[in-house]
């Protein structure tokens, strides 16, 4: 039930918006990195809109991977939910960036889906 791919995306996302940022500005403002980014425009923002929602998505994954994993749910189905979630998040970041809205939310609610189905698995624990 290991997928670290999950806790890599907004890094990947970060160094991505750090790399708009620098181009946008040719210089980082290390006083006020949150007003810089606020600055940013077209694919900064989105970039930057998806690494915050990459980082929230990891509160409601982490909980639900751990509860269904400390109360021995199902391990099959835990993993199948598991790596379902990491592709729907990868989906998610993609959307942002290339920003296909409405497939942006279809992604997430699949991926909310699947911490409903891991929380799921962990109450038909017996």
């Amino acid at each position: 039930m290991d997928h670290p791919v999950i806790i890599l995306i907004p890094f990947f996302l970060a160094l991505f918006g750090d790399l708009l940022r620098l181009k946008a500005f040719e210089t980082f403002d290390n006083h006020n990195p949150r007003q810089q980014t606020l600055e940013l425009s077209g694919l900064g923002t989105r970039v930057w809109s998806a690494q915050q929602n990459a980082w929230e998505a990891l509160a409601m994954y982490v909980p639900s991977v751990l509860v269904a994993h400390i109360v021995g749910a199902d391990p099959q189905q835990s993993t199948y939910a598991a790596i379902v979630f990491c592709a729907a998040r990868v989906v998610h970041a993609s959307c942002y960036i290339f920003n296909f809205a409405t497939l942006r939310s279809l992604s997430y609610f699949i991926a909310l889906g699947c911490c409903v189905r891991l929380f799921w698995l962990a109450a038909q624990v017996q």
